[in-house]
C-alpha cells in the first residue's frame, strides 16, 4: 500500500490533522504523507515527513504542491470552526468554500488526485432538526456561517461526484475530544479544556449551561472512522453528501461527574456565552445507523473510558514535560 499512495493533508496542524498525519504515516510511511498548513507546528510528528506552507486560498501554491508530490489522496481539513467563524463571518465563508473549491477543481482538472476526504459537521443541523436521534436525512437549517458552509459543501461534494465522478468522502463530526493538541475554536471544545483544567487543579468555567447535551467523539474513534471510510471500496459509499457519525452524548454535568470519579476535588462553574445559542441549535443524539450499515462503523469509547484515557495521557505528557 505504501508504495502506491501519496497523501496530502491540508490543515494538518489542527486537532484532527495532527493525529491524522501521525496515523497516516504509520500506514503509508512518513515520506508518503505530506503535511501542509498556513504555518508550521512544533509538534514532533511534523519532523518525520515532508511539510509545506500552504494557504488553501492560494490556488497557485496548491497546484505547485500537487505537481511536486502528485498525491493520490487529499485530506482537506482547513476550515474556520464554528465559534471562530462567527467572529469573522465573511472570511469564514470564503475560507471554507473557496478552499473546498480549490481542492475539488484541482481533482477535476488535474487528473492526479483520485480520492478526497472533506469533513462536515453536526453544525449543518439547526433549530428545526430533530434533536434526539437526529436522522441522516432531515431538516437542515444551520444558524452559523460554519454550518451554512458545511451544508453547502456537502451538496457540492455530491455534485462533483455525480457530475464528474470525483470520489469525495465525508463525515459529519460531532464534537471531537483529544489530548494531543489544544482546542481549536469550536463550540464543543469545552469538553477538551475541562480535562486540562481538572489536571491543573483549576475550577473549569463552562461557557455552556449544565444540561446542554451534545454528541461527542473521542479522537481515536474519530481517526478510526476517518480512515475506515477512506479505505472502504467506493461502491460501498452510498451517501455522497456526508455520513452522520456519533460516539457518545453528554452534558457538562455528566462529564464533570466522570472526571470527579478520577479527580474527586474537581469543580466546575457555569457562565454561558454566545456559544450557548450555537449549541442549542445542534442535535443532542445522532442516529449514525447508515454509517454502521454501509461501512461497518462502530465506536470503541464511552464517556467513562474516554475520561480515564484522557487523564492518563495528559498526566503522562505533563510528567514528560517536567
Amino acid at each position: 500500500m505504501s508504495g502506491k499512495e501519496t497523501i496530502l493533508v491540508i490543515g494538518s496542524c489542527g486537532q484532527l490533522g495532527t493525529e491524522l498525519v501521525e496515523s497516516l504515516q504509520k500506514i503509508y510511511g512518513a515520506a508518503q504523507v505530506i503535511a501542509a498548513d498556513i504555518r508550521r507546528s512544533n509538534n514532533p510528528v511534523f519532523q518525520n515527513g515532508p511539510f509545506e506552507i500552504l494557504d488553501i486560498l492560494d490556488q497557485k501554491r496548491l497546484t505547485e504542491i500537487v505537481a511536486k508530490y502528485k498525491p493520490t489522496q487529499v485530506y482537506h481539513l482547513a476550515a474556520l470552526l464554528s465559534a471562530t467563524a462567527e467572529q469573522k463571518p465573511e472570511f469564514g465563508w470564503k475560507l471554507n468554500m473557496d478552499g473546498l473549491f480549490n481542492v475539488l477543481n484541482l481533482a477535476r482538472d488535474g487528473g492526479i488526485i483520485k480520492k478526497i476526504y472533506w469533513p462536515s459537521s453536526i453544525a449543518v443541523f439547526g433549530p428545526n432538526t430533530i434533536r434526539n436521534n437526529t436522522p441522516q436525512y432531515g431538516a437542515m437549517d444551520p444558524t452559523t456561517i460554519y454550518g451554512i458552509s458545511k451544508n453547502a459543501g456537502e451538496l457540492y461534494a455530491q455534485y462533483y461526484f455525480n457530475r464528474w465522478g470525483i470520489d469525495v468522502r465525508s463525515l459529519r463530526y460531532p464534537g471531537l475530544i483529544g489530548y494531543k493538541s489544544a482546542p481549536g475554536g469550536g463550540t464543543t471544545d469545552y469538553a477538551v479544556q475541562i480535562y486540562h483544567d481538572a489536571l491543573e487543579g483549576k475550577t473549569h468555567e463552562c461557557f455552556l449551561s449544565e444540561q446542554t447535551t451534545l454528541p461527542m467523539l473521542y479522537m481515536p474513534d474519530a481517526l478510526k472512522a476517518t480512515l475506515d471510510i477512506m479505505h472502504t471500496p467506493a461502491a460501498d459509499i452510498k451517501i455522497r453528501t456526508s455520513y452522520n457519525l456519533a460516539g457518545m452524548s453528554f452534558n457538562p454535568t455528566e462529564i464533570s461527574e466522570a472526571i470527579k470519579q478520577i479527580i474527586p476535588d474537581f469543580s466546575i462553574t457555569y457562565n454561558p456565552d454566545y456559544r450557548q445559542a450555537i449549541a442549542d441549535s445542534w442535535p443532542a443524539i445522532i442516529d449514525d445507523s447508515r454509517a454502521r450499515e454501509d461501512w461497518g462503523w462502530n465506536p470503541a469509547y464511552t464517556l467513562e473510558s474516554m475520561s480515564k484515557d484522557m487523564i492518563d495521557n495528559l498526566r503522562a505528557r505533563k510528567s514528560q514535560a517536567n
